[in-house]
């Protein structure tokens, strides 16, 4: 007879605090305010006067691993490192400085992903 099946781990999501950007994580909760200085991009300001850039850009919903791997390079050299994705499959990419916004915008244009979806904008469609 054969061993009993292992079960699922069944714990939840996974502790959304270790895959912040350090800026979020150490003003967790105590955003000031934020603003949107062009469609895609918000700024972040927290009470202690710390600022966080986010780039939002499409995505398709299904991707292969070219385009994931494409994604975490851009990441990587552009943004810090810290990416996430929404719950309609846009990207977000959060960076310190204001200075690293435009050239996280051209990687992204460049590899054709378009940037926007915030504020009076169309954000990605969800369809199942």
């Amino acid at each position: 007879m054969a061993e009993a099946p292992r079960m699922p781990i069944e714990s939840g999501c996974p502790d959304p605090i270790q895959y912040m950007h350090p800026t979020m994580r150490r003003n967790y909760g105590q955003w000031a305010y934020h603003d949107r200085p062009r469609p895609g991009v918000l700024h972040h300001t927290s009470k202690h006067n710390e600022e966080i850039w986010t780039v939002r850009a499409g995505t398709q919903r299904q991707m292969d691993v070219y385009t994931i791997k494409k994604l975490c390079d851009i990441s990587d050299e552009f943004g810090d490192g810290f990416m996430r994705f929404t719950i309609r499959s846009n990207i977000e990419f959060m960076v310190d400085a204001e200075s690293k916004v435009e050239p996280l915008i051209k990687a992204l244009q460049d590899a054709g992903f378009p940037v926007g979806g915030t504020g009076p904008t169309v954000s990605m469609i969800s369809h199942t």
